[in-house]
């Protein structure tokens, strides 16, 4: 299982700092978002074109925005700046962004995504596609600069979307999702849906926020404050409810150095590929966590 990082930077400046700080603490991938500050994509290209010896994904890129025909040739330009490092991570985003902030339908987001892949993957492969379906259409040729196509990773936490994952993508990379259903629901049902469609054992990459400290109480009271979106969106209040968990801090991994690192190797024997670590807490715990981080390297 790969050790990754999942950092929440700011500015182009703050990215390119923490991947050279990641590659000199020895990471071999660093994970940013797509939410509401830095296009991913852009950043990507800029800061990673800047600092080689790193593979960058996305998690995620929300798929309603973004027609799949445009984020091909965003992914491959992305792919050709980055000499081949980019990992896509791709997902939904939520129905009340999708219909509350962008005004588009979210009544039928399985279907949206099948039809996304069915567009996205063979454009990204072939630099052609022709594809009618329910949902969107994709018909053209694109001519980005030469690039190998990069894995393709969705957002998946249903049965449903886990399936189509496994069918036609390269894998999945979860948020907010525990260890039992990565162990009973996540990791199984993706790779049974891979292995049924001839395709290679899927990544199976999982986020979840990470503090080392010696006050477990506080830093369980930060981690519900910090992350408390996340118990209210629908998908991962579900999530939460499958794994017994009543709040974000009842999957965030919390402890002494020793706790956080037995708790993160644990992961593996789940079925996780690669876990990203988001860590939190005060300055003193940060520098803390990412002691415990890198020596779960060697």
């Amino acid at each position: 299982m790969e050790i990754s990082l999942f950092g929440f930077d700011q500015t182009i400046e703050d990215f390119e700092a923490s991947l050279r700080r990641a590659v000199d603490d020895g990471f071999a991938t660093y994970w940013t978002p797509q939410i509401f500050g830095m296009d991913a994509l852009t950043a990507i290209a800029v800061a990673a074109r800047a600092v080689p010896g790193i593979r960058v994904g996305t998690s995620v890129i929300p798929t309603y925005p973004r027609h799949p025909m445009m984020l091909a040739q965003q992914a491959l330009t992305t792919q050709a700046a980055t000499d081949g490092r980019l990992l896509l991570g791709i997902g939904l985003s939520h129905q009340p962004v999708v219909e509350g902030m962008w005004g588009m339908p979210f009544d039928r987001p399985v279907a949206h995504m099948r039809d996304y892949l069915e567009i996205l993957t063979p454009l990204m492969r072939e630099r052609r596609v022709s594809y009618a379906g329910e949902t969107l259409t994709g018909r053209g040729e694109i001519t980005p600069p030469p690039a190998e196509a990069p894995p393709v990773l969705v957002a998946a936490l249903g049965p449903q979307m886990l399936r189509l994952a496994g069918r036609l993508a390269d894998g999945t990379i979860t948020w907010m999702t525990g260890p039992a259903t990565i162990a009973e629901l996540t990791a199984p049902t993706i790779t049974a849906a891979a292995h049924e469609a001839g395709r290679p054992s899927p990544a199976v990459a999982v986020g979840l926020p990470v503090c080392v400290t010696n006050d477990v109480d506080a830093a369980r009271a930060r981690a519900d404050r910090d992350f408390a979106i996340y118990g209210q969106l629908p998908s991962y209040r579900a999530m939460l409810d499958r794994e017994g968990a009543a709040t974000p801090a009842d999957v965030a991994i919390i402890g002494t150095a020793a706790e956080v690192q037995e708790r993160i190797r644990a992961l593996e024997g789940c079925g996780t590929t690669t876990f990203a670590a988001s860590a939190f807490g005060s300055r003193d715990e940060l520098a803390a966590t990412r002691e415990a981080l890198v020596g779960l390297l060697s």
